[in-house]
């Protein structure tokens, strides 16, 4: 039997990041996989839903062009060449990273999933192999709702809408979170009707209302129908597509699609792992329990990414990686407990998030102070007639340090980082303030929402 310093279960984005540093310390890995090479992000995530997004915004702008003085006398979406196109860029990406981690020195590459045989073995196709640290790397999967007849209706989840063949006629979304509003927004605008229903009471249920509302807003101007406070009771197939049955209002109401995309949240993938021949700890979601440098219950077994439910995003799946490695090998300190919240929705405009939202502000027992600006009043948004949004800052009166912001418009998803890195550095907000910034720009901005800074109410 083989035996490896490290067996690495799955290629999520950690992977890159921390194996070939592993590979540089003399260690003799093993990598598993069955699937595409990249994980979530690169196959199913970031990098096709952000390329689709790409398209769809270039074809909002096209459509708008008049606006800006520009008058486009043709205009079609080929939506053929825009599902070319992500699937170029995402193949070509899972592609890329199999064959560098297929001729790196001291990885041996099993193209099958790992099954756990005891706390040291794993099979891999019909050999098994040995680790004495092994890497549980296997990411999340869409959920499927416990709803009735959705096991016989054609349904759609992130990964089978981008094998899309042909543009929907008319595309029904069941959940008014991130994949909801992305898919929905950029479907719209490549030409298709759009319906999103959601159980709640607003859309995007995690964030204020007030971002929720306007986001709902954008949406609805751009001729997207939601749906709220629908709490689905059945599917249906029906000739020529499906028919949503739900309950709003004490009152029952349906409609009908030709496609239907379910985006109702993930769960760990775990089931190929055998995990119960480890008896390994997980929790109530099925998530592997970990302490904060990714241990196990087992404490030569780590668990990085999704499947740890520590965080939901690429960026928290590398920084996994970077713990994992500081750990394994005692050259750093870092905790995933050190990591501040942060992350973008990628509608467009984008949101841009860190650190506390005001509800959770709200619900702390800190004295909170807050300002806010909409889009509209700043230079930046007007010029490029992209107004929507809202800069939301919240901080700490007693500490004067940064408690998170919200940038809900034009470059909220880049210009969330500036926030991000000074948070970390625990200086005070009047610090901030001083910085001179870039006119005319959306960041030039922020000092001075700082100015408006006032106790909740």
């Amino acid at each position: 039997m083989k035996k490896y310093d490290v067996i690495w279960i799955g290629t999520g984005q950690a992977t890159g990041e921390t194996v070939p540093k592993l590979a540089k310390a003399g260690k003799e890995i093993a990598i598993l996989e069955g699937g595409p090479f990249g994980g979530s992000c690169v196959n199913f995530g970031c990098t096709p839903t952000k390329t689709l997004v790409a398209s769809a915004r270039d074809a909002h702008m096209v459509r708008r062009s008049s606006d800006f003085g520009v008058n486009v006398e043709d205009f079609s979406v080929d939506f053929d060449r825009v599902m070319q196109r992500q699937n170029e860029i995402r193949h070509n990406n899972s592609k890329g990273l199999e064959k560098w981690l297929t001729d790196m020195d001291k990885v041996n590459v099993y193209k099958h999933y790992g099954r756990f045989i005891d706390e040291h073995t794993v099979q891999a196709g019909n050999e098994t192999i040995s680790g004495e640290s092994i890497v549980i790397h296997t990411g999340a999967k869409a959920r499927e709702p416990e709803i009735p007849g959705l096991d016989v209706v054609d349904w759609l989840d992130n990964v089978r809408l981008l094998d899309l063949k042909e543009r929907p006629e008319h595309l029904l979304i069941i959940g008014g979170s991130y994949i909801g509003l992305e898919f929905g927004q950029a479907l719209s605008r490549f030409g298709c009707e759009v319906t999103i229903l959601d159980k709640g009471s607003q859309l995007i249920f995690r964030e204020d209302k007030d971002i929720a509302d306007t986001a709902q807003k954008i949406l609805q101007n751009e001729g997207v129908a939601v749906e709220l406070n629908a709490a689905i009771r059945e599917v249906k197939a029906v000739d020529g597509g499906v028919r949503v049955i739900y309950r709003q209002n004490e009152e029952q109401k349906s409609v009908q699609g030709s496609h239907l995309l379910v985006g109702a949240g993930r769960r760990p993938n775990t089931d190929f792992l055998n995990l119960k021949a480890i008896d390994i700890e997980t929790d109530k979601r099925g998530h592997i329990v970990v302490n904060n440098v990714g241990q196990t219950s087992i404490s030569h077994i780590y668990a990085l990414g999704d499947v740890n439910g520590k965080g939901a995003f690429t960026h928290t799946s590398v920084n996994d990686g970077q713990v994992f490695w500081d750990h394994y090998s005692e050259k750093g300190s870092r905790k995933i407990d050190d990591r501040i919240l942060i992350y973008a929705l990628y509608m467009d405009p984008p949101l841009g998030r860190v650190g506390m939202s005001e509800k959770m502000a709200r619900e702390s027992d800190k004295n909170v102070l807050m300002a806010t600006l909409p889009m509209e009043k700043v230079s930046r948004a007007i010029e490029k007639d992209e107004t929507s949004g809202m800069i939301k800052l919240l901080v700490d009166a007693d500490s004067e340090q940064f408690l998170g912001a919200a940038i809900f418009g034009t470059g909220g998803d880049e210009l969330i980082s500036t926030i991000a890195i000074f948070m970390y550095s625990k200086q005070s907000w009047k610090t901030f303030q001083q910085a001179v910034l870039p006119h005319p720009t959306v960041g030039e901005m922020l000092p001075f929402v700082l100015d408006a800074l006032e106790p909740l109410k």
